[in-house]
């Protein structure tokens, strides 16, 4: 059922973390403009089950005055409300305490900050540490996401005998965590990357939309356009059997995207979505409707 909107405001963002399942940076195009978010919000009050509209991005702080619109917009919609940002804003507490008076007059419901290696290195005194601050000092609903750089690490099981070697750290290897981050992990035999291990194909709880109307199931991988088609109806008539990637991917998981659809392929990945976004990108040519935008596959200079 799903319950959950996540508007990609914008593509753009000051970072270009090695993380990123967008492949956002400062070139990254694509933003919403207000009458595009007037749109998506009107059909997910057709849906009936959404209750949630998160802002995300890129950064949705670039786009401070449209951020704030589609909030408002949202919650006079009856829905809850979410952004999440790097806080590259927040260069002191009284500034981040500035730019966030606006979002607690406006009642948000959550503030998500990232505060993580990634965007701020090692410096413990860093802008996601004023805007935390700032937000409890304005009593505003906020937490961290802190995505660690991944780590090799063993299972072992209460007998003490050592397990297979796995990945830590939070990372998902998909987008330009794909491209950046998985050398010398260890990786497992992509026969047996049967599920996916982060959506519910099937039923799917939340999508992303962003600024093209690509509907998201996950990063890349779409379910329609909704300026082509009205979200609702795209939500109403999902059948993830129809659909060339989702069917493989809800019947076998990455393993029968690569059987199903015969995409080329290493005898191992990091992970499901390492094997995921592989193969994917390999098809986007075959299944232009179905993946995309290109940039998120990392041809940015297309």
């Amino acid at each position: 059922m799903l319950t959950g909107i996540h508007l990609l405001l914008t593509y753009t963002c000051l970072f270009e973390c090695d993380h990123c399942f967008l492949y956002c940076g400062p070139r990254a195009e694509g933003t919403f403009t207000a009458r595009q978010m007037e749109k998506v919000l009107d059909e997910a009050v057709k849906i009936h089950t959404v209750k949630w509209i998160y802002l995300e991005g890129g950064e949705p702080f670039l786009f401070y005055p449209l951020m704030l619109e589609g909030i408002r917009r949202a919650q006079q919609r009856g829905f809850h409300t979410g952004i999440v940002t790097n806080a590259y804003w927040a260069t002191s507490f009284e500034d981040a305490v500035l730019w966030l008076q606006p979002l607690k007059e406006l009642d948000v419901t959550e503030l998500s900050i990232s505060d993580d290696v990634f965007h701020y290195g090692e410096d413990q005194d860093n802008p996601a540490k004023n805007a935390l601050a700032a937000a409890r000092k304005l009593q505003l609903p906020a937490g961290e996401i802190c995505i660690e750089s991944p780590t090799v690490r063993k299972h072992g099981d209460p007998s003490g005998v050592k397990g297979r070697p796995v990945v830590g750290g939070g990372v998902r290897f998909r987008g330009r965590a794909a491209d950046k981050l998985t050398a010398d992990l260890p990786t497992t035999d992509w026969k047996k990357l049967r599920q996916c291990p982060d959506e519910d194909i099937a039923d799917p709880g939340r999508v992303h939309i962003d600024a093209y109307g690509n509907v998201h199931l996950c990063q890349g991988l779409c379910i329609g356009n909704c300026w082509q088609t009205p979200l609702s109806e795209i939500v109403a008539k999902y059948d993830p059997n129809r659909h060339p990637v989702c069917g493989p991917l809800m019947r076998g998981g990455p393993a029968a995207v690569v059987t199903e659809l015969g995409t080329q392929h290493e005898k191992k990945y990091v992970d499901e979505c390492h094997l995921c976004y592989h193969s994917r990108r390999q098809l986007i040519e075959r299944f232009p409707d179905c993946l995309g935008p290109r940039q998120v596959y990392g041809f940015c200079d297309e």
